[in-house]
């Protein structure tokens, strides 16, 4: 009696490895688009759910992005019911994606999921799995790169987050597709993954040429770099966290106590207190913290500076020690724009919009 497949068991073995936390019992909820990553990601999950005593549904998103959209949807629906995953649903996420504010890709992934979470709740599922290989996370680090982003953000995605959980971060996308040969199984291929008016597919053809000229293995080492920035990233983050304990006074931070943090630690704390003051994490970025740290820099010399205008309409200011944050009101505006101070731009951007498409191929 022979096995399955190398490649169809290396994709059952990276689910297991990912459900063994889950007490018998337990559904989960598997992100299918019907490409290959999350066709095979379906395939394996089908088979180590029940074998692990858990049962498994999936959730397709059409976001009608292109005529034959939803006919894909009701394929990889079809595939998954194949499968033996229950319930399986189409999520319909054109008109929340119209309805939200932003650019559309933006718009789309918070209507994405937005959906899945409800459709998690939905079949009572406690682990939504997506599809996002090893070469997705080594795109996502060149991505980040490119960008001149920092630990976080060259961290990659995180394995687990929250429903989240990603089993084929260690897995090449070549594993996926023969998975899915191996099984007799036929993946959707989206056009727009050879587009390359998307920044990932142009980063996919660079890292091609890389991994020829400087041998195989690149989206590996890759890889491996996300997940020691992710370490680096996480202590750096729990420290932030405790400067903000430490700093919090009543209406806001003490400037002195963030001022003698170093500055690796004080603008990560800066950015998570703009956070919970309600500034949207993803427009947020580096030319925030640093106009923030000035801020803090200029009221510890002594020296006049404006207040800081955040994403979110969040306007931070300093004023007896305390660096504050707060929603701004139309007079509040009126005022800064009468007394000229803004130090910070309004116009944060969605990091990483153009992936949006890349992101469709599995299922989230």
């Amino acid at each position: 009696m022979t096995g399955p497949a190398a490649p169809v068991a290396a994709v059952r073995a990276a689910v297991r490895s990912t459900l063994a936390d889950l007490p018998r019992g337990t559904h989960v909820l598997v992100a299918c688009s019907g490409g290959a990553d999350s066709l095979a990601l379906a395939a394996a999950t089908a088979f180590v759910a029940p074998r692990a005593g858990l049962t498994a549904g999936a959730a397709v998103v059409d976001h009608g992005w292109h005529p034959a959209s939803t006919s894909v949807a009701a394929a990889a629906a079809a595939a998954c019911r194949g499968l033996g995953l229950a319930p399986v649903q189409v999520l319909d996420v054109r008109a929340a994606a119209a309805e939200r504010r932003g650019g559309p890709e933006a718009a789309a992934r918070v209507a994405r999921y937005t959906a899945l979470e409800g459709a998690a709740r939905q079949q009572h599922a406690i682990v939504v799995l997506l599809g996002h290989t090893l070469d997705d996370q080594a795109e996502t680090v060149l991505l980040g790169l490119a960008r001149g982003s920092g630990a976080r953000s060259l961290a990659g995605m995180a394995a687990r987050r929250g429903l989240l959980r990603r089993p084929l971060l260690e897995v090449p996308r070549a594993t996926t597709r023969a998975a899915c040969a191996a099984l007799g199984l036929t993946p959707y291929d989206d056009p727009a993954n050879d587009d390359t008016a998307y920044a990932r597919v142009r980063v996919r053809r660079v890292m091609d040429l890389l991994d020829g000229a400087l041998g195989p293995g690149l989206p590996a080492a890759l890889a491996r770099t996300a997940s020691q920035l992710a370490q680096d990233a996480d202590a750096l983050d729990a420290f932030a966290r405790e400067l903000l304990d430490r700093a919090r006074v009543a209406g806001g931070y003490d400037v002195v106590t963030l001022a003698a943090a170093p500055d690796a630690v004080r603008r990560r704390a800066l950015l998570a207190a703009a956070r919970a003051a309600g500034s949207p994490a993803g427009a947020l970025g580096s030319r925030h913290a640093l106009a923030l740290d000035g801020l803090i820099a200029g009221r510890r010399r002594g020296a006049r500076h404006g207040p800081v205008h955040l994403p979110g309409r969040i306007l931070a200011s300093c004023a007896c020690g305390t660096l504050s944050l707060a929603a701004r009101g139309i007079a509040a505006e009126h005022a800064d724009a009468t007394a000229g101070g803004e130090a910070g731009g309004e116009a944060g951007g969605e990091a990483g919009g153009e992936e949006e498409r890349a992101a469709h191929r599995h299922g989230v």
